[in-house]
């Protein structure tokens, strides 16, 4: 009994760790469209401190109630994902409805629990299963080519070991204390990692420091940017922003091109007549996922404001 409750408190410390990257995180972001999922994860993260300090206290005895909790934070924790999935401005705000309708999907079998069948535990689909599972593994293949990827894959990992018990062919025994500590640990450090690189790893392109440089030049003030919301966001909307620039590109014949490590072409160009144009494009594909203040902060916006 001591020994649980010792596993549960390790929980709880991590879940701290994580809640308090998660809300540094909302900081860090702020100003894009990550911030919804920031809070989504701050809130799971509190989600399962609570469940873990009400094990560490001797509560949640009855595995029929511990599992219908461990689902409640289980749904929680796929939140943050789908608000990242959704994040193109305007919509993201209405999107934040969907995402907690999907919370509530994937926690109706335990409220069907404790309502219609007191004393039962949650029958999850096998289709809720393979749901669950694909949005653990989209977390981390969306981060997976960014500096994020160390990060997101201890995330991902610890995420999938708490959530073992619901995810397809996962075990019917009880958790072990011990595992679920694991599992918390694992993802306070990929939380805490994230949050070091965003204060310490500056975005860098070509080993400089991307600043806002030339105010003509595309490559400075689109450059940094572009990283740092793919860093933000990760692989989904930034390879999206990726095609629809070069697709304006190539339909307007100008010599340079996006990509996903950031703005190449256009160097020693003769006619500059076209780098007002790109760098006004690339602005406006950047503005539907951030604000001119956050574009300002990552050297978007020239030195004389323009």
């Amino acid at each position: 009994m001591v020994v649980e409750s010792q596993a549960w408190l390790v929980c709880l410390a991590a879940a701290a760790v994580t809640a308090a990257a998660a809300a540094a995180g909302c900081f860090l972001v702020r100003g894009s469209t990550a911030v919804p999922a920031a809070a989504w994860a701050a809130l799971a993260a509190v989600s399962f401190g609570l469940e873990a300090a009400w094990r560490a206290s001797g509560g949640l005895r009855d595995p029929a109630a511990a599992d219908c909790c461990r689902l409640a934070v289980a749904a929680l924790s796929l939140c943050p994902i789908m608000a990242v999935l959704g994040g193109k401005r305007p919509q993201h705000g209405v999107w934040q409805f969907i995402v907690a309708t999907l919370a509530g999907v994937v926690m109706l079998p335990a409220a069907s629990a404790v309502l219609v069948r007191p004393g039962s535990v949650p029958d999850v689909h096998p289709l809720q299963r393979w749901l669950m599972l694909v949005l653990v593994l989209v977390a981390g293949m969306n981060y997976a080519a960014t500096r994020r990827a160390a990060a997101a894959g201890l995330v991902v990992a610890g995420q999938a070991m708490l959530l073992r018990r619901w995810l397809p062919f996962g075990e019917v025994s009880p958790p072990s204390p011990w595992f679920d500590a694991a599992a918390a640990g694992l993802i306070a450090v990929g939380a805490a990692l994230a949050t070091l690189q965003s204060f310490a790893w500056p975005v860098r392109r070509g080993g400089a420091v991307v600043g806002a440089g030339d105010a003509d030049d595309p490559a400075a003030v689109l450059g940094g940017p572009f990283l740092a919301l793919r860093e933000t966001l990760g692989a989904a909307w930034s390879l999206r922003i990726v095609e629809r620039f070069n697709a304006v590109a190539a339909d307007r014949g100008w010599p340079c091109r996006m990509a996903f490590d950031g703005f190449h072409g256009g160097e020693g160009e003769p006619d500059a007549a076209w780098r007002g144009d790109a760098i006004r494009t690339g602005r406006a594909l950047l503005r539907r996922f951030v604000t001119a203040d956050w574009l300002r902060r990552h050297a978007a916006e020239s030195a004389d404001g323009r």
